[in-house]
């Protein structure tokens, strides 16, 4: 918020919501709209007052969420009718995802369609006899607008509410009677081969990616690729992979100046994007360029990595080590503002000298180089972005490769510090527990492949963080935490992405603390989250607030389903540990949505990694040695170089007398080195090699 929007809201009265604690409710704290939170006073006022409620969901950063906030809630006439006909109540939904995924789902069966801002109008009962999306002020292009829709909804309350509060059943009974996901046959490799060919049917191979505009990075859809081109040895999974990545860094949705992705393309070409740039978007491309890279030795792909967690450390990293949420598509109320330039301004910063070959290179024109999807018009001005590899650009310039990479990186640098100076796009600053976990498992995978104890270090101060600050006196995870506060109950991501983040953490540095806790975070995600008819992990706890229906989910959109997650935590753990009882949870994971899962398999490439270790082969190698020595350092460094998606890896340290992770794995205690020299020991699918001190031996083994 500018300060010249902060010193217009103190001549206003604030409403409820300035006692929130969520960037979004507080962008709204102003509205002349009588916004209340979700909770019981708002919906003890609709039954007191014989009102709906208008519910209105959206988050921080969602571009559409600010212009109909500009549009019609900072409208007096609109907040007029909002006010007298209704109970408004506004949910951020990054802070109430289990709020959120209900009505979305509602909103998905009324419309066919969903997305943000959310519209739900409801009965005092939360049961919704309406719903919808964006919606204009005024009617317009066949859409309705909140000046003719409110007092229309407000007329059929007084004159048909029972018609209403019939549909609203009807809805409400037909979300609680959609057919729980049955237990099925365990999935096998045929799906893995279905998935396969259901995104190579969907590959673009022009653009890279998958599927038409708008276009998501979807990183899981590449981690299943990279999983099935080992299994196969497929070279056109790899090549999918490749290209996209590629094509992603290369284009619009990459910031080429400051690092980090944006959320998704508008385009098919990857060149303009939604600018807001998203914790979990930056952790799971990390995650998917440092596979990449594991898995072919390309330097672009480490620098890509290294590049967004430079980004996200710079930016994104909060001082008491939790990692923030977002930033915001817009600035001074335009969207990408911060991001793009004008041709006279580059030519005015780089100078005759470097500004036509900068201009060449990153395909700045005059007229701007893109097309506003929603306008349909040029708006003049220049997104960054690479047709090509800079390699390739100088050797068409019959340049040297280095003194081209020299002279761009001294240009940007130069716009860099410039833009710096602009107005900045709004921060999301709210930790929440599950992107945060997403964001330690990149940091430790990177830490790992790439050598870098700085990525470690950040990890491990955002693990404390989380198990430190935001657990509640019995041990359970909260879900946000924001000036000072450690609030809300967290839900399925939460544990499985915090606990997964722990058990990276624990194999990027080996301290069993980090183990230890993922272990007990696991014991109470089950006793809270586990359907112990069907199997699989409820989106809610046990004891949390009941909205209509508690439901599972496991389909991997944006950001992969808890489940998916779960079920390959689970399997880890279960052999880290040595309890096949984890691993039976995980089989009935894959079982409870197996039908689900087989009808559509490229929706769940997620939850198919999960199911890629569990058919194997997977190993477990148990590295024993002294901590301090070279020939320890040197085997682990070994192991680390390798792409094993499928293997878990046990350090135990011989300098100690009864090592502590002893008391995790029993396994483990048999394993030792003898003679003082470091020891591999090897097992694939549960059958184990003899130990070896030789490093080419232990990478023979690891072949599959």
């Amino acid at each position: 918020m500018s300060s010249g929007q902060d010193a217009e809201n103190r001549k206003k009265t604030p409403n409820r919501l300035i006692s929130e604690k969520s960037p979004y409710l507080l962008q709204h704290a102003y509205n002349p709209v009588n916004w209340y939170p979700w909770g019981a006073e708002a919906f003890e006022a609709a039954h007191r007052e014989n009102k709906p409620v208008f519910l209105s969901i959206g988050y921080s950063t969602c571009h559409w969420c600010h212009v109909m906030e500009r549009e019609s809630f900072e409208d007096d006439g609109v907040a007029g009718l909002l006010n007298g006909g209704f109970i408004p109540i506004k949910v951020d939904r990054e802070e109430r995802p289990d709020i959120d995924t209900v009505y979305m789902k509602i909103c998905q069966i009324m419309t066919g369609s969903g997305g943000w801002p959310l519209t739900i109008i409801m009965t005092p009962e939360k049961k919704p006899f309406f719903a919808g999306t964006y919606f204009p002020k005024e009617s317009r292009f066949g859409r309705a607008g909140m000046l003719d829709l409110l007092p229309r909804v407000s007329e059929m309350w007084g004159a048909r509410r029972d018609d209403l509060t019939k549909l609203s059943d009807e809805i409400t009974a037909a979300l609680q009677k959609e057919e729980p996901a049955r237990a099925g046959n365990a999935l096998d490799e045929s799906v893995l081969q279905a998935a396969y060919e259901e995104l190579g049917q969907r590959f673009d191979e022009q653009n890279s990616g998958f599927g038409a505009a708008p276009k998501f990075p979807t990183p899981q859809n590449l981690l299943f690729l990279l999983r099935y081109w080992k299994r196969k040895n497929e070279p056109r999974a790899l090549a999918m992979v490749e290209q996209t990545l590629r094509a992603m860094r290369l284009g619009g949705i990459y910031d080429q100046i400051g690092y980090g992705f944006h959320r998704y393309s508008t385009d098919a070409k990857w060149l303009v994007p939604h600018f807001e740039k998203m914790l979990y978007d930056q952790a799971l491309l990390t995650i998917a360029y440092t596979d990449a890279y594991l898995a072919t030795k390309k330097e672009e792909y480490r620098k890509t990595a290294s590049e967004v967690l430079d980004y996200v450390l710079r930016d994104m990293s909060g001082q008491e080590g939790g990692f923030y949420s977002a930033e915001d598509a817009d600035s001074e109320g335009e969207e990408g503002k911060f991001y793009v330039w004008s041709y006279e301004e580059i030519y005015g910063l780089l100078g005759p000298s470097d500004a036509p070959l900068f201009m060449r290179v990153f395909n700045i024109t005059m007229d701007g180089n893109f097309i506003d999807q929603v306008t349909n018009e040029r708006p003049g001005t220049n997104i960054l972005h690479l047709d090509k590899a800079l390699e390739q650009t100088a050797a068409a310039l019959d340049m040297s490769g280095q003194v081209l990479h020299d002279r761009m990186s001294m240009a940007l640098r130069k716009l860099y510090t410039v833009r710096e100076q602009r107005i900045h796009p709004h921060k999301d600053d709210k930790v929440l527990t599950d992107w945060n976990g997403l964001i330690i498992s990149a940091l430790a995978r990177a830490a790992w492949s790439f050598n870098r104890p700085d990525y470690a270090e950040a990890a491990e101060k955002a693990a404390a963080f989380v198990l430190d600050r935001m657990r509640t006196t019995e041990g359970r995870l909260f879900h946000r935490y924001r000036d000072g506060e450690s609030s809300l109950q967290a839900h399925v991501d939460d544990y499985a992405f915090f606990i997964s983040g722990l058990i990276d953490l624990y194999e990027a540095v080996f301290e069993l603390k980090y183990l230890e806790a993922a272990l007990e975070l696991n014991r109470d995600f089950i006793a809270h989250f586990w359907d112990e008819n069907q199997g699989g992990f409820y989106f809610t706890a046990d004891d949390s607030e009941g909205i209509l229906v508690r439901g599972k989910e496991v389909y991997d959109a944006a950001i992969p389903s808890g489940n998916s997650i779960a079920m390959l935590n689970l399997l880890r753990l279960g052999r880290l540990s040595g309890d096949p009882d984890l691993e039976e949870k995980a089989v009935q994971i894959g079982r409870s949505f197996s039908d689900t899962v087989r009808a559509y398999p490229a929706g769940y490439s997620q939850l198919l990694v999960a199911v890629d270790f569990a058919l194997g082969p997977a190993y477990e190698i148990v590295i024993a040695g002294d901590s301090r020595a070279d020939d320890t350092k040197s085997m682990l460094k070994a192991v680390r170089s390798q792409f094993m998606p499928n293997a878990v890896v046990l350090f135990r340290p011989s300098e100690q007398k009864t090592p502590a992770i002893d008391r995790i794995s029993d396994f483990a205690k048999a394993y030792g080195s003898p003679d003082g020299k470091a020891r591999a020991y090897v097992c694939k699918d549960r059958n184990c090699q003899l130990p070896t001190a030789d490093i080419s031996e232990m990478l023979e083994l690891l072949k599959d």
